[in-house]
């Protein structure tokens, strides 16, 4: 079957069984109920029970559960009912998180969908874009959205912007033709796609295809079943729960074993074994690494970056390669005059005179050969036909004034054809022939040359002249159009014989130009050890030109079109891919291939964009970040972070979040097993030695949940510090459990631990186990408390500053009072299996909870001396 672009009119209006009278109502609605509505289809969500239910199926919570079933059997129910709290209370966490997240991303969806246009029963209607089906005709014009795919069936000079499907900024030419052989999409000139925008004339179209069968649709599949990435932290994490709890179910082995050998009993070695365990797992560390990233992505939002994924947050501080699009991410998405050839010389916009005439002619063919206007701010019309206009506003000439003074005659519309455009007005009386165009085409009509206010025969040294200025404009990337005009009679038909024997007026060059931050963001990203690429639907030449001016191409690099790259295989891409800084005239097939060979590397890559055929790559890259602003709705749906500003200096704002993000985590991280390693640690001491059980599991809940959790939330609200962004993004195949995090897990939790028995001992001194049970739980509570400040930073607390985080202040506080209430109230004592102390007892637990404090602040300041 022929496809769409190969029929006739005719054949597709018979295809569809209409004509231009359009669909009847009982037909459209026959059509809505086959087609469904023209809306894209979203991958179908999670319900609340089964995210509730996965917060379960985790090995450290089901040992968590074995833990709560012993407790049970042993008469401990008190233990039974704390730990399966703490259990629900982790999964109703995980769950209302990740509906939140889904319902922030409902929220930043648009609630209205755009109107069409369309013929029904012979009558022009307007309706809603959902209801749009094939076989409707549409009516398009200057400044409307494309709602749907189709054929064109008459077209007025319809130009169209594309860039959200193929990232082309320049406006396409559409009109009705035949084409006998396959086309690109971009070469479709008798079609139009949804979601593409009008920016001049007007067409009737006939729809042939909405909702997921467009190109709009295509694209959102090829999205849908592109497998989303864990991030570096979820991996890390991952690991380290599995290997924790392997380590712990050994452990734990080993002490019911060692219990059974010291002829104690199984129920009392079984207690001993789920001491050890309450002990060893984290409870809180998912909730707290969730809470972190959450306050993370808030700061984020208040400085234009919005965060979709909660675990983005971390990935966007190890991303080592940024593919940005060019179109609307570095530039402008606003094409602007550059420089100006004219009288032999060449000028800036600024330069422009109205008492010189030559440059009134040229303004005159600018802004009248031109159907573009700016109406409050809003430009309607070409992009390249606005730059004009903007031109003529710098040289304070009004479009609207000088047309209301010069009505047009005559006009001969531009076609890709001859790639002219001319018109004819009264110019102080006198009939005149305004051209512009492609300077190959308008260079073989010219035969005079204007200089200032003399015409005369060109020779060929200007037609060099003019030819070299061209080639040096093409080569920085710029855009030229030529321009030139003649006087005629007043009997004179404006004709296509008539665009020739032209005079030569001047070249006019222009530019999608960069956002004026992307140089400074580019820099900021070499500085962070980051690898900035630019990937464009653009020409190559203007893609090195752009590139250059911002500091992503530079001497050494490779600049390769999408035809250069399909020629290459998998090794030769490999082997080149780290000196490739642009890529032009790519596909959405070409983005995914350059994320994934980055990937293979090893790189944590993040992509930019804002277009339709951004999305797929969007969703295969370790961070996609869509433009908020000027993005598509399915660019958003498809991005892990959305630009409110669309600033591409805002990403690298949005990665030192991500790297202090990821740093405060590590130190909470830090803050929790130090901790947690201090009761590993006196249980196994007191295992060995054959010592009663320093602590009940409540124990242990009360510190690794109540006291522990609030300065571990303070710590990840520490500031960022300054050289943050000085230093190379961290590997992520290294885990959050390096060699030197592990040494200070032992050193701080060994030191903890050691007070912590000593503490315990002086207790058993008295002759009463639940005193030495109690002063082991409230010593090791209170050094905990004292930790946090420890994992602030791996600076003393003298160079951080103790008052440059007043919540880790405020937690201390909390901590302190929540450990006072529970020794000091009769009823939450026998709760939590606590005796009264005595002051010499307070006193000596509270110095000996504050020596291992002491002790590693010594040894910072020691080695921030030397």
């Amino acid at each position: 079957m022929k496809k769409w672009y190969q029929m006739t009119k005719d054949e597709a209006l018979e295809q569809l069984q209409t004509n231009g009278e359009g669909l009847s109502a009982e037909r459209a609605a026959e059509m809505l109920m086959q087609k469904g509505e023209n809306v894209l289809q979203e991958t179908k969500k999670k319900g609340t029970l089964r995210v509730f239910a996965e917060q379960f199926c985790d090995l450290l919570v089901v040992i968590l559960i074995i833990a709560a079933v012993i407790s049970m059997f042993s008469g401990n129910v008190e233990s039974t009912l704390v730990i399966l709290a703490v259990i629900t209370m982790n999964a109703v966490l995980g769950t209302v998180q990740n509906k939140k997240a889904e319902k922030s991303l409902d929220s930043l969806k648009s609630l209205s969908a755009p109107n069409a246009k369309v013929i029904r029963d012979g009558q022009k209607a307007e309706i809603s874009s959902r209801q749009v089906v094939p076989g409707d005709i549409l009516l398009l014009e200057a400044g409307d959205l494309v709602t749907a795919d189709g054929r064109i069936l008459e077209s007025y000079a319809l130009q169209v912007n594309e860039s959200s499907l193929t990232g082309e900024s320049t406006s396409v030419e559409k009109r009705d033709t035949v084409f006998a052989e396959d086309q690109a999409l971009g070469d479709r000139v008798n079609m139009v796609y949804s979601g593409s925008l009008v920016t001049g004339g007007r067409a009737v179209v006939l729809v042939t295809a909405t909702g997921m069968e467009t190109e709009i649709g295509k694209i959102a599949s090829l999205m849908n079943v592109t497998k989303e990435k864990k991030t570096p932290l979820q991996i890390s994490l991952d690991k380290f729960g599995s290997q924790l709890a392997m380590i712990i179910i050994l452990i734990c082995v080993l002490v019911f074993g060692l219990g059974i050998y010291r002829k104690m009993s199984v129920l009392e070695s079984l207690m001993f074994a789920v001491a050890l365990a309450v002990a060893a797992i984290p409870e809180a560390l998912s909730s707290i690494v969730t809470i972190v990233q959450a306050m993370g992505t808030q700061k984020m939002a208040r400085e234009h970056a919005i965060i979709k994924d909660l675990k983005a947050v971390e990935s966007l501080g190890c991303v080592s390669v940024i593919c940005s699009d060019k179109t609307g991410t570095l530039t402008q998405n606003k094409m602007t005059v550059q420089q100006i050839y004219i009288n032999g010389e060449t000028l800036n916009v600024d330069e422009l005179d109205l008492q010189r005439q030559s440059h009134c002619y040229l303004l005159y063919d600018a802004i009248l050969t031109n159907d573009s206007v700016i109406v409050d701010g809003q430009s309607i019309g070409d992009p390249t036909e606005v730059a004009l206009i903007e031109m003529g506003r710098k040289a304070e000439v009004d479009e609207t004034q000088l047309r209301s003074r010069m009505p047009r005659l005559e006009e001969i519309p531009f076609d890709s054809d001859r790639k002219l455009m001319s018109t004819k007005y009264l110019i102080h009386g006198v009939p005149t022939i305004l051209t512009k165009g492609a300077l190959d085409m308008i260079l073989n009509k010219i035969d005079r040359i204007r200089i200032e206010d003399t015409i005369r025969t060109i020779t060929d040294k200007e037609r060099e002249a003019i030819l070299d200025k061209n080639q040096e404009f093409s080569e920085q990337g710029l855009r030229v159009l030529a321009f030139g005009y003649k006087e005629v009679q007043e009997s004179h038909c404006l004709t296509l014989n008539e665009e020739n024997n032209l005079i030569f007026l001047g070249l006019v060059s222009m530019i999608d130009p960069p956002r004026e931050e992307s140089k400074a963001a580019v820099s900021d990203a070499k500085r962070a050890g980051i690898r900035p690429v630019m990937i464009t639907g653009d020409h190559k030449i203007t893609a090195m030109a752009i590139a250059g001016k911002i500091g992503i191409f530079g001497e050494g690099d490779l600049a390769v079109t999408a035809q250069e790259l399909d020629m290459m295989s998998e090794s030769e891409l490999d082997e080149k891919i780290d000196k490739i800084s642009v890529y032009a005239r790519v596909s959405p097939e070409n983005k995914i291939r350059i994320v994934e060979a980055w990937q293979k590397k090893g790189a944590v890559t993040a992509m930019t964009g804002d277009g339709v055929n951004d999305a797929p790559a969007l969703k295969k890259a370790d961070i996609g970040v869509a433009m908020g602003i000027t993005g598509t709705e399915v660019s958003k749906d498809a991005a892990s972070m959305i630009l409110t500003d669309d600033n591409f200096a805002t990403i690298i704002k949005a990665v030192a979040n991500g790297r202090n993000v990821y740093r405060n985590i590590k130190n909470a991280v830090q803050f929790l097993l130090s901790g947690n390693m201090a009761g590993i640690l006196s249980v196994l001491y007191t295992s060995l030695a054959a010592l009663p059980m320093p602590f009940a599991p409540v124990h242990l809940l009360f510190i690794n949940l109540l006291t522990d959790s609030l300065p571990a939330i303070a710590i990840g609200m520490e500031n960022a510090e300054k050289d943050l962004l000085s230093d190379r993004p961290r590997n992520p195949k290294q885990g959050i459990l390096t060699k030197d995090l592990m040494m200070a897990l032992f050193l701080q939790g060994g030191l903890i631990a050691v007070c912590t028995m000593i503490a315990f001992h002086i207790g058993l001194g008295s002759g009463d186990q639940m005193v030495a049970s109690t002063m082991a739980f409230a010593t090791l509570t209170l050094a905990r408390l004292f930790h946090g400040f420890n994992c602030r930073s791996c600076h003393s607390i003298f160079k951080v500053g103790i008052l440059s985080n007043i919540y880790c202040l405020g937690a201390f506080a909390a901590g302190v009072l929540l450990l006072i209430i529970v020794l000091f109230v009769p009823v939450l004592r026998r709760l939590f299996s606590v005796v009264e102390l005595s002051g010499y007892q307070l006193g000596v637990m509270m110095v000996l909870a504050f020596i291992p404090t002491v002790l590693i602040q010594i040894l910072k300041l020691i080695r921030e001396k030397y």
